[in-house]
């Protein structure tokens, strides 16, 4: 046998020992990432660096995808508390702490454990959670880097801004394929978004979207360039708005939530009850004085 025969079996070892190698170094680090995630509260705030004013919402189950159980919901709903009444915090992003991931819904494996009463405590308990969420008084944004399904969904409806990953291939509302309808506010607010006719198309069929489509149909309301994430995209918009003045950002929150329940009249006679207390704010004379002198303001909330 001549050497040219020889030579690609010697090298053929020498590169699958790299690629083994360069695999058991990926699983440590999995490993030492879900060490640290585990280490963690399964729903928590953190400040976004550099940003103040500007707050991440944190899903940490990586194990499970995010799905919610009973003790990711509780804490969302402590993390959720604990934001609607700290002033500091001007727009909220809920984002997962894998990357990859956002929220896969509720733990179907928790769920098949439970009594019929623990499952309407959790349907109960999920429904004034993300009716929390919808209330919040700050702007809220969905970065969806990973599977929306179900209460994933719902989650992300629940919030004022929805962005997606562009490699995301799955956002829907399942439930009808598992013998149930969406139950934590589904069909209502993707109604109220998408028109009834979109909703049901939705829901009926249990399609997944993927990123472009979810656009598309008014899902979402960004997508990120394929070489960003969600959250990145989340945060660069959370910057923009974080721009404008934090009690005029909740004031309009209000009026903008309000108007689909009332007449244009009453709508109208509503926004001036929301516009007039801003006239007084040290932020409202602030950027006065920031539009006569050409400067940027400073704004405090105040």
């Amino acid at each position: 046998m001549s050497m040219l025969a020889i030579l690609p079996l010697r090298t053929r070892p020498i590169r699958t020992f790299k690629q083994y190698s360069r695999s058991m170094a990926g699983i440590r680090q999995q490993q030492r990432n879900l060490s640290v995630a585990s280490a963690l509260p399964e729903a928590f705030l953190e400040p976004v660096g550099g940003e103040q004013g500007v707050v991440a919402l944190t899903l940490n189950r990586p194990s499970a995808k995010n799905a919610i159980s009973v003790k990711l919901l509780k804490q969302l709903r402590d993390a959720l508390d604990k934001a609607a009444f700290d002033p500091s915090v001007n727009v909220l992003i809920i984002r997962s702490s894998e990357p990859g991931s956002f929220c896969a819904g509720a733990d179907l494996v928790e769920r098949r454990t439970m009594t019929k009463a623990e499952v309407n405590k959790f349907l109960a308990d999920l429904r004034s959670a993300f009716c929390l969420l919808e209330d919040l008084p700050m702007p809220t944004i969905a970065a969806i880097d990973g599977p929306a399904l179900g209460g994933g969904l719902e989650l992300a409806l629940s919030c004022d801004l929805r962005v997606a990953g562009a490699s995301v291939t799955k956002i829907g509302l399942p439930e009808t394929k598992l013998g149930i309808i969406p139950g934590a506010g589904g069909t209502q607010r993707a109604t109220r978004l998408l028109g009834a006719s979109k909703a049901k198309t939705l829901i009926f069929t249990g399609r997944m979207l993927t990123a472009q489509d979810a656009l598309e149909w008014g899902v979402v309301d960004v997508v990120s360039d394929p070489s960003s994430t969600a959250y990145e995209a989340a945060l660069k918009l959370a910057k923009e708005i974080n721009q404008s003045a934090p009690l005029a950002l909740r004031a309009a929150k209000m009026a903008i939530s309000k108007a689909p329940e009332l007449d244009l009249d009453s709508g109208l006679s509503f926004e001036r009850a929301c516009y007039e207390p801003l006239l007084s704010t040290s932020d409202r004379m602030e950027a006065l004085d920031a539009f006569r002198e050409k400067r940027k303001p400073i704004f405090k909330g105040e």
